[in-house]
């Protein structure tokens, strides 16, 4: 990798990041909070209308689909509660599609990778989602990897939330070379130290896991299935 400090200023990236109502606030600003240093960052819905986020929050569109920028650098998709409902719709799907075919690296975050499942654009590409949803990526037919981050060929995809901000800083690798991206992780500060450690299920316990997939993975892996057996032409499994 080089290792070099830039002598240059490069053209700015060019990140087309889809937004949808229900998106997790996080999956989004934290790999833009690291490519948006170098970056244009153009935020994609149907309309420029605010899109409220799982947070309460709200995104402010600047593209829409039909002016969204052509021959993107990233196509980044985020996840959120709200993606398998964003699976069955043909808009969202039919524009990732169109602007994966020429973007030079197709990506996501936690849930996102199932919109990306969804529009093919993980067909014969290892993928990492949210750990309580990996089996609805398996329903699209995408060999997925438990991985912090997957790097298969020009598709990168990170895991759950918090994953987002280490996806950013390995995917500005590939454009910027490695000491730039430690340049932008110390201006960040982003030295992470959690006071527990159950961030992984790995880790929490089957307790904790429990719960979180009551919460959550249950409701969110029946509707993500179905969509899924609908689109391979096939009835959900029992």
């Amino acid at each position: 990798m080089d290792t070099s400090i830039p002598q240059s200023t490069p053209e700015p990236l060019k990140v087309g990041m889809l937004c949808y109502p229900g998106m997790t606030l996080l999956d989004l600003t934290g790999p833009q909070a690291v490519l948006g240093m170098h970056s244009e960052t153009y935020m994609i819905w149907k309309s420029l209308d605010p899109i409220p986020t799982d947070s309460g929050l709200s995104i402010n569109p600047s593209h829409t689909f039909e002016n969204a920028p052509e021959d993107l650098d990233v196509l980044f998709v985020p996840g959120g509660y709200s993606a398998t409902e964003m699976m069955g719709d043909d808009e969202v799907i039919d524009f990732l599609v169109k602007a994966g075919a020429t973007s030079k690296y197709v990506t996501s975050v936690c849930s996102g990778a199932l919109l990306l499942g969804m529009a093919g654009l993980l067909d014969g590409y290892k993928a990492a989602t949210h750990w309580a949803v990996y089996d609805v990526l398996e329903a699209l037919g995408v060999e997925t990897d438990p991985s912090r981050v997957v790097h298969d060929r020009n598709r990168m995809t990170g895991g759950g939330v918090t994953a987002g901000i280490d996806f950013g800083l390995t995917l500005l690798v590939e454009f910027r070379g490695e000491m730039v991206a430690k340049m932008t992780q110390l201006a960040m500060e982003y030295d992470p130290a959690p006071p527990f450690d159950t961030g992984h299920p790995d880790k929490a316990g089957p307790e904790l896991v429990a719960m979180i997939r009551q919460g959550m993975g249950d409701g969110l892996n029946q509707a993500g299935i179905a969509t899924a057996m609908r689109k391979r032409g096939t009835s959900t499994p029992a």
